[in-house]
């Protein structure tokens, strides 16, 4: 799950060595509070998907807004909300959507389908890009996303046999789908601020879960492990992410981020027993290997000395 607070300057701020380990520290514990997702859920006894929804995006619709005017102040939050236009409402749509369907999905596939798909977001991003707004794709990108779609077939392929239901594995496509989609937004529309429209987006989905849940009330028990998680796993995720994200290249915070996708199913199988299939296993290893590989040759990429005169390096002759 990935706030995208983003600069409005299109090159790289310069940040101090301790600044640049802070932001590692911060978008590593976003990614470590977003894998912990699927087993805060796996506590929850009530058997409404859309109920857990609702609360959870009320817990973090209030944490968001809280976190906003600690940070803006209330005048800066609603001139934030005011200014993020179209390209936020749609970022909003993009992301109720995704966490929807993540707690939706959760009734109807495993932890590890869900998380291992969205590892595959960055390079879904790069294919979208290319197809709306044709953006440059190197041929490593390229093969990378081969790689993504041959391990999400290898997970998907167990649908087909009713070995898991096709509901579950096509929400879970369904979140990938959404979170590039808002990627490739936020980065055509880097001036605008993302925050909110995250913020507002947990207040769409919750409004909709209103609409679809039997009943709202929920035991003290299970209203816990709500707060938990929408504060912990959401709410604190998108905000250690977006502090973070800005103190540290894309690339690294990508690479960082795939914590989650590994991480989530562990602590599921760990605390619930919760065994990865084999095709899930198979299928994610793949995703995550094309993943660390490209994240691994972009980041070299961009950390290679600039060469003069091919790179926008003057010559010095």
């Amino acid at each position: 799950m990935t706030d995208t607070a983003s600069s409005p300057v299109a090159a790289s701020p310069i940040v101090s060595p301790q600044g640049e380990r802070v932001g590692f520290l911060l978008v590593f514990l976003s990614a470590l509070m977003w894998s912990f997702g699927g087993s805060i859920a796996r506590f929850i006894d009530n058997a409404d998907s859309w109920t857990v929804v609702f609360w959870r995006s009320v817990w973090a619709a209030a944490f968001l807004l809280c976190f906003m005017v600690w940070r803006d102040g209330w005048r800066g939050t609603l001139k934030l909300f005011r200014g993020m236009g179209l390209a936020g409402l749609a970022v909003a749509f993009c992301f109720a959507t995704a966490s929807t369907s993540f707690v939706v999905a959760l009734a109807y596939t495993t932890v590890a389908n869900i998380l291992l798909m969205q590892a595959g977001v960055p390079l879904l991003a790069a294919l979208f890009a290319w197809a709306l707004f044709r953006e440059r794709v190197a041929v490593a990108t390229w093969v990378a996303i081969a790689a993504v779609i041959v391990g999400v077939a290898i997970m998907v392929s167990e649908s087909l046999y009713g070995a898991v239901s096709p509901i579950g594995d096509g929400l879970a496509l369904l979140i990938a789908v959404m979170f590039s989609i808002a990627t490739v937004i936020t980065r055509r529309f880097a001036h605008v601020r993302m925050t909110p429209a995250t913020c507002l987006g947990t207040m769409l989905a919750a409004a909709f879960a209103a609409s679809q849940a039997s009943a709202l009330g929920v035991s003290s028990h299970d209203m816990g492990f709500l707060f938990a998680f929408g504060v912990i796993n959401l709410g604190l995720g998108l905000a250690f992410f977006a502090t973070g994200a800005r103190l540290v290249p894309a690339a690294v915070a990508a690479l960082l981020g795939t914590f989650e996708p590994i991480l989530g199913p562990i602590w599921v199988w760990l605390i619930h027993s919760e065994v990865p299939s084999a095709r899930t296993i198979v299928g994610g290893a793949v995703v995550v290997t094309a993943l660390l590989v490209h994240i691994g040759l972009e980041f070299k990429r961009q950390t290679r000395p600039a060469r003069a005169g091919v790179t926008g390096v003057p010559s010095p002759n």
